[in-house]
């Protein structure tokens, strides 16, 4: 059941390449006149998207990058003229859906390969400094959120009386610094160039006019709202109403949205599922964990008593919480794995294990701190005396109740002062459960303090694996991705039966031939003769050529010799994929021969 809690705003995201023109390894007749990449989902491009390498590493000057046909899953430059012979490598690097780049190498060949090519950049080439600087500032900004979110819900949700200012402006400022940052270096971070770039005015001009930009520019308008509501909300005077909590609840939706738009959910299957889980998933998260942190400062502040309601009523809240939690969860884990295989295949999948095993930590630590809370609910009246007075508490109602006022059974109740009246419903006179036992002693606080530090220990590690996993490529995109790597690194070679006769006697029968691997560049052909019987013929000839006739490419000879039973060859090159046509020659005697044809796929 932990895997409930382990859904991060997954999705089928980080956008996998499925296939590339000129394909990679391929050899070419002839100079192509553009690269284009194809990818499992729609694709940003950057200035400087592809790199062309010449076999002395000398960079080819190329188009600008563009979308091919204009789909956004592609991209797509244009070549120059007189590119010469020889292998040439080309690296990429584009930004998927959910706002995260992803980068890569292929080479191809024009005539032949040559001897010496450019070497293959790193498929995760970045720049350190700024990549390490832009995932701290991601961390913080959860952080920031949790903090902002959960201190606000514990004041506004569970009626707390004492100040949560400094810890809301902790979690403004947090978010703020965070978010500034993030804009600053998404420049860099997207081009896995360093930090010098950050301040570039055409780059940062880029990313503000980037969806995740302007994701980051809405996060900061809302902050900027932020800021009247808390100073506006009459939290110490009477209940919160409609005009603080409506546009309360609006920001924080607002603010969740802005992390939905712009990671996981926003790209891959069921966006709008997704999108509406994610920022349930978020907020949820924001209401436990940084409530619980604010729950922690109010019990350090001895000055400013907990009421017992409130520590009941925060309880009930994070138990929706993570009922929300558990139902957005569940979803998003589903939709992030796609297999089970994927739970200890994928760096997606080890990571939700880790999580699971700190969500159970910080379960175990909630289920300690609820049996503090219900120690909490049972009434006790908390008296208010006069100066002079003794105060005296004995559970309300219980027999022999000894009011405020007296010395001890049997002296006469004196006069109350107004305002100091007991109320045993609990209630203040602005209708907040105020807590049957008014305040929480000393013993009750320091153990109920133990079990929340250590929720909130164990809470920072669950945001920390959070932030990783929406940096993570969700488990099914990567087996997706090594599918296809799969099937263009080992394709299956296929079989083709070409039955022929020459009109004579005994002159029919049926050629088996297998081409192997079946992709573009190198190729080995194998063909057996069968007779009329069924059983293996020899004749004097057999030739097989390829030809793609789309592309006016060939025919190509396989050249394959008589081995003895079987006639083989393993020097057919392929330069393109496509379907082609194999033309199949059997020559029976000196003057009896015919050609079949049939198509086959190159992939």
């Amino acid at each position: 059941m932990l895997v409930l809690f382990t859904g991060v705003s997954g999705a089928s995201a980080h956008a996998a390449l499925t296939g590339t023109d000129p394909q990679d390894g391929s050899v070419l007749k002839s100079e192509p006149r553009r690269v284009t990449l194809t990818f499992s989902e729609s694709i940003g491009l950057l200035d400087d998207s592809f790199r062309v390498l010449t076999p002395e590493n000398r960079r080819v000057h190329t188009g600008a990058p563009s979308h091919a046909d204009d789909r956004s899953d592609t991209a797509s430059i244009t070549l120059p003229r007189g590119l010469g012979t020889g292998t040439f490598t080309v690296a990429w690097r584009v930004v998927s859906a959910d706002s995260h780049p992803v980068s890569g190498a292929f080479t191809f060949s024009i005539g032949k390969p040559s001897a010496t090519t450019a070497p293959l950049p790193s498929a995760a080439a970045s720049n350190p400094a700024s990549t390490g600087l832009y995932d701290i500032a991601r961390y913080a900004a959860y952080s920031g959120l949790a903090l902002l979110i959960g201190a606000a819900t514990f004041v506004l949700g569970c009626g707390h009386r004492g100040s949560v200012r400094r810890l809301l402006l902790t979690g403004w400022w947090t978010l703020l610094g965070s978010t500034l940052a993030l804009l600053l270096l998404r420049g860099p971070y997207e081009r896995g160039t360093g930090l010098g770039d950050a301040l570039d005015p055409s780059i940062l001009s880029d990313t503000l006019t980037s969806r995740p930009g302007i994701v980051l520019v809405a996060r900061l308008a809302l902050l900027a709202a932020a800021v009247l509501v808390p100073l506006r909300a009459p939290l110490r005077d009477r209940a919160p109403g409609p005009a603080v909590l409506v546009p309360g609840g609006v920001l924080a939706l607002g603010l969740a949205v802005t992390w939905a738009a712009a990671e996981h959910a926003s790209a891959g299957i069921q966006v709008p599922v997704a999108m509406v889980s994610s920022v349930l998933h978020l907020l949820a998260m924001a209401v436990w964990l940084g409530g619980l942190a604010a729950l922690l400062s109010a019990l350090h502040r001895p000055a400013e008593p907990v009421a017992p309601a409130v520590v009941t009523r925060f309880s009930r809240l994070a138990l929706v919480s993570v009922a929300v939690l558990a139902a957005t969860g569940v979803y998003q884990s589903w939709r992030g794995l796609g297999s089970w295989d994927a739970l200890t295949s994928t760096s997606y999948g080890r990571l939700l294990l880790v999580k699971v095993a700190a969500v159970a930590l910080l379960l175990a630590g909630a289920a300690f701190s609820r049996r503090w809370t219900a120690r909490l609910a049972t009434p006790r009246a908390a008296v208010t005396v006069p100066a002079g007075r003794v105060p005296v508490t004995v559970p309300a109602g219980g027999p022999g109740e000894t009011r405020e006022g007296t010395d001890g059974p049997g002296e006469e109740r004196g006069p109350e002062p107004e305002g100091t009246e007991d109320r045993h419903d609990g209630r203040t006179e602005d209708g907040h459960d105020g807590g049957a036992g008014g305040t929480i002693d000393a013993g009750q606080r320091q153990g109920l303090r133990r079990s929340v530090l250590a929720e909130v220990t164990v809470g920072i590690l669950v945001l920390m694996v959070t932030t990783m996993l929406t940096g993570t490529q969700p488990g099914r995109a990567a087996e997706e991705t090594a599918a296809a790597t799969a099937a263009a690194d080992h394709p299956a070679s296929s079989t083709t039966t070409v039955p022929f006769d020459v009109g004579t006697p005994g002159g029919h029968g049926k050629v088996q031939v297998e081409l192997s691997p079946g992709r573009v560049g190198e190729n080995s052909v194998q063909a057996v003769i069968f007779g009329p019987d069924g059983g293996l013929a020899t004749v004097p000839e057999l030739r097989i050529t390829f030809t793609l006739e789309s592309q006016q490419v060939g025919p190509i000879d396989a050249e394959i010799t008589d081995k003895g039973g079987y006639w083989t060859s393993d020097t057919l090159t392929l330069p393109l994929p496509g379907t082609w046509t194999m033309k199949t020659t059997v020559r029976t005697t000196d003057v009896d021969q015919v050609t079949v044809e049939r198509k086959v796929r190159v992939s």
